[in-house]
């Protein structure tokens, strides 16, 4: 499965912290009597160095080949990926069967649009959907702590190429 990268015209700009990564993911290892590994420490400044959706095959294919100084094993990306989200730091989400991970910390909410043919996902915000939201939730008298949605469909791209027409020529 292809995971994109963020492909919108525009940014969704940030969210203040206290902290890096690196120094939320100390304290979090720190809070529960751990201490940072070097493979944590690289994985670390690997994902935050991008902003990509991922998923735990296209991060190791990133990652240095075999045999170099540093490799790090896919059991080892897997566990810290668990903690990332843990921590805060990461989101997970099932796309297509796959765990999914996008930047959390940092990053404002935000929702996706994701192209079946393609696979990449698009980030979008809606005033709308947040206020729809809210309205769903107070009728329902809940509390919300957060939300995901995924619209699954076809982006313009792709459209365009499946309604390109094939001559007998382009076949040759």
């Amino acid at each position: 499965m292809l995971v994109d990268r963020m492909t919108s015209d525009f940014s969704l700009g940030s969210v203040e912290v206290a902290l890096s990564p690196l120094q939320r993911f100390e304290e979090f290892l720190q809070s529960r009597g751990k201490r940072m590994t070097k493979p944590q420490k690289l994985l670390i400044e690997h994902v935050f160095s991008r902003h990509d959706h991922f998923d735990a095959d296209t991060l190791m294919e990133q990652l240095p080949p075999k045999g170099a100084a540093g490799r790090i094993g896919r059991a080892t990306v897997y566990r810290t990926l668990n903690k990332f989200v843990e921590a805060g730091l990461l989101r997970s989400f099932t796309l297509d069967g796959r765990a999914v991970y996008e930047h959390d910390y940092g990053y404002p909410q935000h929702d996706h649009l994701h192209c079946t043919q393609c696979q990449r996902l698009f980030e979008f915000q809606s005033d709308q959907l947040m206020t729809l939201r809210d309205a769903v939730a107070r009728e329902n008298r809940f509390r919300v702590t957060g939300h995901r949605f995924i619209i699954s469909g076809i982006c313009e791209n792709c459209q365009k190429s499946r309604r390109r027409t094939h001559r007998k020529l382009d076949m040759i």
